[in-house]
């Protein structure tokens, strides 16, 4: 007895299905049930999948590429602290560029066409969080260049800025599959090098859009729109730097009607760029 296989419109109707629930890309041709695979007990991956360092010869100058992790397997607390030990080795914003480039350990790698580092000026005072690229950002290799990053210009242009007085990053440099929220271990995974990003930028002004990179690099807990259109600080560098929670452009495209509170937030931000003379 043969199987029936599915009409024409069964398959359409299937695939719009995947389309509105933002899924664009199958990473096996058989579905897994990843629920059952959650309950097993968990059993510690061989040692060929461990983080494994690369050894380098001695002397050699290029240590931005050393010691980094191999598999996207391994535990993710100790991929988590490979990247931590790596991170602090960076000493310019392109070794740590090429050093997350090199990075084997967060499997949104492979999933991913292309690493989303940065864009804008990073001599700029002011630099922008947002969370994770979206397909747009993906294709170009750049932050915030679909949709939301042209309500982003417009936004930047309303108080007289624009990206080469800005520097912009994601507090995840991969993008998620179906542009879904990071989990807790790839935002875990990522941080260290986004932390070191804003070291080696030195900002003196953070703006988070939205509220995963609010709650990530300003430890917030409350929602975005109870934490937004206030000053708190940012305790990631020696020196005390101002932060200010936004909302992510991309929320503002589907409720349009809290523009408003934007542009409020980008008037205290306009402020506070007079104040320091903000113009690099």
């Amino acid at each position: 007895m043969t199987e029936a296989r599915p009409d024409h419109a069964q398959l359409v109707a299937l695939f719009d299905f995947y389309v509105a629930a933002g899924i664009d890309i199958a990473l096996d041709e058989a579905p897994h049930d990843r629920f059952a695979e959650n309950a097993r007990p968990a059993e510690r991956p061989a040692a060929a999948a461990d983080v494994r360092l690369v050894q380098e010869p001695a002397g050699d100058p290029e240590r931005s590429l050393r010691a980094l992790p191999l598999a996207a397997t391994a535990p993710p607390e100790e991929v988590a602290e490979a990247a931590r030990m790596r991170a602090r080795e960076a000493r310019t914003l392109a070794e740590l560029e090429a050093m997350v480039a090199a990075f084997e350990g967060c499997a949104l790698k492979r999933t991913a066409k292309q690493l989303v580092f940065a864009d804008g000026n990073p001599e700029a005072d002011i630099m922008l969080v947002g969370e994770a690229p979206g397909g747009d950002e993906d294709r170009a290799g750049k932050p915030f260049v679909g949709r939301a990053g042209q309500l982003l210009d417009r936004m930047l242009a309303s108080v007289g800025l624009d990206r080469n007085q800005v520097y912009i990053a994601n507090v995840v440099p991969w993008r998620p599959p179906g542009n879904r929220t990071p989990t807790p271990q790839e935002v875990a995974i990522c941080l260290p090098f986004t932390l070191r990003q804003i070291e080696l930028c030195a900002p003196r002004i953070i703006v988070t859009l939205g509220a995963p990179a609010t709650q990530t690099l300003l430890g917030l807990k409350e929602g975005i729109k109870r934490v937004r259109g206030r000053w708190v600080e940012y305790s990631g560098l020696a020196h005390p730097v101002r932060a200010l929670p936004m909302l992510h452009p991309a929320y503002l495209l589907r409720q349009p009607v809290d523009k408003r509170l934007a542009w409020r937030d980008l008037r205290l931000l306009r402020r506070a760029m007079e104040e320091i003379g903000a113009a690099r």
